[in-house]
C-alpha cells in the first residue's frame, strides 16, 4: 500500500536545482571571454601604425567598438522572441566576422582595408558583446530571482577578467622578445575564435530553468564566492608579479583555466549528489511504518516548505514598464547621466590606456591592462558580496547609495593622475577599474529595481547606449588635447604628463557632477528602498515567528527590529 507524500516531488526539484547552478557556470564562462573590447589598448598602437592614422582617428575606432552598443536593443528584442541558443550563436558569429577580418588584415592575408571598413568591422564586433551579455543577464535574473544581485554580480565580475585571461594566453604563446605586431595578431585571433567556441559549448546550459519553489541557495553561493574571490586574488597577484621562467606563463594560464572553468562545476556536481541522496532516501521512505512516515511528512517535508518561505525576499520593482514609459521618467535620465559620467568615463580611460602609458613613458602597457582587468573583476564582485552578507544580517543596501560611494573615488583617481609617477598611474588604474566594474555590476540590478525585470533586455541595453556616446565625446576631447600638446612632432606623438593633464582634470570634475547626481537619485528612491526593506523583513518575520505563533498573542508588540516582544515574558 502506498501513501501520498511530498517526497517524490523533491527529486525533480533537486535535479532542476543542479541545472540552475549549471546555467550560472555557463554564464560565468560566457562572461569570462566576452570582454573582447577591453583588449583594444593592447593592440591599438599597432593598428594605428598599420593604418597610418592619427590619434583622433584611433579614438574613433575605440568609439566604433562601443558604438555597437547603440544597436544593443536589437539583442534585447531578439532575446524576447528567439531561443537563447540562437541569440548566442548570432552574437558569436558577429564577433567572428568583426574581429576575424581585422585579424586577416593585420596578418596581411588581406592586402588592404580602408579606415572606414575597419570602423564598420569594429561596430559589428562591439555589437556582438551585447547579444551575449543580454542572454547572460536574463538567465541569471530569471533562474535566481531571489538572489539576482548576487548571481548577476558574480557572473558579471568575470567579464572583468577577460583582458587578464587573454593576456595570459598571449604571454603563453609569445616570448618576451616577440614583436608587438605578433602579439597584436594573437589578441585579434583570440577575439575571433574564443567567444564562438565557448558559445557553442554553453548553448545547452545557458537557459532558463523552472525549478518550482525557490529554495535556499546560501551554501552554493558561499562556495561560489570562495572560488570567485580566490580567482580574483590570484589574478591580481599574477598581474603584479614578473615572469620567473619561460614556463611560468603556461603554468599561470593552466591555473586560471582550473579556477574559472573547472572549479565552479563543483557546485552543480554537488547539487546532483544531494539529489541522488534524496532519491535514495525517498526509496527508503516507503519501508517506514505509517507512524514514521507521518513524522517524515510532517517534520522533514514541512521543514523544506519552511525553507522555501524563509528564503522569501522582495523581488518587486518600483515600476514594471517598457521602453516608452521608461524614457519619460526623470529617474531614468538621472540614472543615465550617472552612468555616463562614471562608468563610461572609466571605460574611455581604459580605451586610451595604451596611449596614456606611452605618453608617460610606462613600458608595460599589458601589465596595466591586466591590472585594470583584475581590479575590475573585484569591483564587479563587491556589490554582490555586500548585498549577500547585509541581507543575512537583516540589512539592505540601497543601490543608489552604492553609486554615491563609487563615483567619488573615480573623481579622485583622475586628480591623482596629474602626478607624473608610474606609481600614481598604477594606483589610479586600479581605483578606476574597481569602481567602474562595481558600477556596471550594480547597474544590472538597479535597472530591474527601478523599471522591472519583464523588459530588462531592452531597457538595460538602452541605458548602456550612453557608452558609445561618451566614448565619442570624451574620447574626441582627449584626442584633441593630445594633438594640441604634441606640437606636430614625433609623427604626431605626445610625450610627457602634460599630454593628458587637462583631460584628467575635466574628467575628474565631470565625475564630481556624477557624484552629485547619485545623491539626487538616492534621495528620490529612498522611500522605495525603505518599503522593500520592510517587505523583506516582514517576510523573514513570517518565516521565523509563524510556526510558533499562528496569531499574535495579546500583550505583544512589534519593535523596529521586526521581532515580537511580549510584556508577559519580560
Amino acid at each position: 500500500m502506498s501513501f501520498p507524500t511530498k517526497a517524490p516531488n523533491l527529486i525533480p526539484a533537486m535535479s532542476q536545482a543542479a541545472l540552475q547552478w549549471l546555467s550560472l557556470v555557463a554564464v560565468v564562462w560566457l562572461q569570462f571571454i566576452n570582454g573582447t573590447n577591453t583588449n583594444f589598448p593592447a593592440y591599438s598602437s599597432e593598428l594605428k601604425h598599420l593604418l597610418s592614422i592619427s590619434q583622433l582617428q584611433l579614438n574613433n575606432l575605440a568609439f566604433a567598438s562601443d558604438a555597437g552598443k547603440i544597436l544593443g536593443c536589437l539583442a534585447g528584442l531578439a532575446a524576447d522572441h528567439l531561443p537563447f541558443s540562437v541569440v548566442l550563436i548570432v552574437g558569436s558569429v558577429l564577433g567572428f566576422i568583426g574581429y576575424g577580418v581585422q585579424f586577416l588584415y593585420v596578418s596581411k592575408i588581406i592586402s588592404s582595408l580602408s579606415y572606414w571598413q575597419v570602423f564598420c568591422l569594429s561596430v559589428l564586433a562591439g555589437n556582438s558583446i551585447c547579444w551575449i551579455n543580454t542572454v547572460c543577464y536574463i538567465v541569471v535574473i530569471r533562474n535566481f530571482p531571489a538572489y539576482r544581485q548576487v548571481a548577476a554580480g558574480i557572473s558579471t565580475s568575470y567579464i572583468g577578467l577577460s583582458a587578464k585571461f587573454f593576456t595570459d594566453i598571449v604571454d603563453a604563446v609569445c616570448t618576451k622578445h616577440s614583436s608587438q605586431i605578433r602579439r597584436a595578431k594573437v589578441y585579434l585571433l583570440l577575439n575571433t575564435v574564443l567567444p564562438l567556441v565557448v558559445c557553442v559549448i554553453a548553448v545547452p546550459m545557458a537557459r532558463v530553468i523552472d525549478a518550482g519553489k525557490e529554495r535556499k541557495k546560501e551554501s552554493g553561493f558561499i562556495v561560489m564566492f570562495v572560488i570567485t574571490i580566490a580567482t580574483g586574488i590570484y589574478a591580481v597577484i599574477s598581474s603584479l608579479g614578473s615572469d620567473p621562467s619561460r614556463l611560468w606563463p603556461v603554468i599561470n594560464l593552466i591555473i586560471m583555466v582550473v579556477l574559472v572553468v573547472l572549479a565552479p562545476l563543483a557546485i552543480p556536481l554537488g547539487e546532483s549528489l544531494v539529489g541522488e541522496w534524496w532519491s535514495r532516501k525517498e526509496e527508503r521512505v516507503h519501508d517506514f511504518p505509517m507512524k514514521e512516515l507521518g513524522s517524515v511528512e510532517d517534520g522533514k517535508i514541512e521543514e523544506e516548505d519552511d525553507v522555501s518561505v524563509e528564503v522569501f525576499q522582495e523581488v518587486g520593482a518600483k515600476e514594471e514598464i517598457g521602453l516608452k514609459s521608461m524614457v519619460m521618467r526623470l529617474d531614468f535620465w538621472i540614472y543615465f547621466f550617472i552612468y555616463f559620467l562614471g562608468a563610461t568615463i572609466g571605460l574611455v580611460f581604459f580605451n586610451n590606456l595604451g596611449q596614456i602609458s606611452e605618453s608617460r613613458g610606462c613600458p608595460r602597457t599589458s601589465s596595466l591592462v591586466s591590472l585594470s582587468s583584475a581590479f575590475g573583476f573585484f569591483g564587479r564582485l563587491t556589490p554582490s558580496l555586500l548585498d549577500y552578507f547585509f541581507s543575512r544580517n537583516k540589512y539592505m543596501v540601497s543601490r543608489p547609495a552604492s553609486l554615491v560611494a563609487l563615483m567619488a573615488p573615480i573623481s579622485g583617481a583622475f586628480f591623482i593622475l596629474i602626478n607624473p609617477t608610474n606609481l600614481c598611474l598604477y594606483i589610479s588604474t586600479a581605483i578606476i577599474g574597481a569602481c567602474t566594474g562595481a558600477i556596471a555590476s550594480t547597474a544590472v540590478s538597479l535597472t530591474s529595481d527601478l523599471f522591472g525585470a519583464t523588459n530588462f533586455g531592452v531597457n538595460h541595453n538602452v541605458l548602456v547606449a550612453n557608452i558609445p556616446l561618451g566614448s565619442f565625446l570624451f574620447g574626441f576631447f582627449a584626442s584633441r588635447l593630445y594633438h594640441k600638446k604634441a606640437h606636430g612632432g614625433g609623427g604626431g606623438r605626445c610625450i610627457g604628463v602634460q599630454c593628458y593633464r587637462q583631460t584628467f582634470i575635466v574628467w575628474g570634475l565631470l565625475s564630481l557632477i556624477g557624484t552629485f547626481l547619485s545623491i539626487v537619485l538616492y534621495v528620490r528612491t529612498r522611500k522605495f528602498y525603505f518599503q522593500r526593506f520592510q517587505a523583506a523583513a516582514a517576510g523573514r518575520l513570517t518565516a521565523d515567528v509563524q510556526p510558533q505563533w499562528k496569531n499574535q498573542p495579546s500583550g505583544c508588540s512589534r519593535r523596529r527590529s521586526f521581532t515580537y516582544v511580549c510584556s508577559s515574558l519580560q
